[in-house]
C-alpha cells in the first residue's frame, strides 16, 4: 500500500486516473487541485487554486492527457491544460488567472460531479441541486 500523508490541507474529497499517463489529479476540502505523478508521489507536480470551494469533483479528458475538468462548491466548473507551460499569471480586469486555466462553466448550484463525454471531443456534462447541464466547449 502506498499513502500520500498530508495531500491537502484538508479532506482530500476527489482523485482521478489519467488513463495515458502516469498522473492523478486530487481535489480536496482546501479548494485546491493537485497533480501527483506516480512516479514520484513524495510531492505533488503542479497545484491549481481557483475555486473558492470545496472541490466536489475531478476527470481527466478522455483523449487528450494534459486536460482535465473539476467542479467545485462555489457553483463553477474549470477546465485545465497542463500543456499550457508558462508558470506566470495572466492579468485580466486586474485578476491574476493562471494560464493553464481554460474555461469556466457557471449557472447551476451545489455541483456534485462532471464527466466527460468518451466520443465527442470538449462534450460535458454536470450534475447538480436542481439540474444537470450537457455542454460542450470550443477550447478543448
Amino acid at each position: 500500500m502506498i499513502t500520500v500523508p498530508d495531500a491537502h490541507d484538508a479532506d482530500v474529497n476527489v482523485i482521478n486516473w489519467n488513463r495515458m499517463e502516469p498522473f492523478i489529479c486530487s481535489g480536496g476540502d482546501d479548494g485546491v487541485v493537485k497533480i501527483w505523478d506516480l512516479r514520484q508521489l513524495k510531492s505533488h507536480a503542479a497545484l491549481f487554486k481557483h475555486h473558492s470551494g470545496p472541490i466536489t469533483s475531478v476527470e481527466w479528458h478522455p483523449t487528450d492527457s494534459g486536460v482535465f475538468g473539476v467542479s467545485g462548491e462555489d457553483n463553477q466548473i474549470s477546465l485545465w491544460d497542463l500543456g499550457v507551460e508558462t508558470t506566470e499569471p495572466v492579468v485580466i480586469e486586474d485578476q491574476e488567472v493562471p494560464p493553464q486555466l481554460l474555461f469556466i462553466h457557471q449557472g447551476q448550484k451545489e455541483i456534485k460531479e462532471l464527466h466527460w463525454h468518451p466520443h465527442i471531443d470538449g462534450l460535458l456534462m454536470s450534475t447538480s441541486l436542481d439540474s444537470f447541464n450537457v455542454f460542450k466547449t470550443i477550447s478543448v
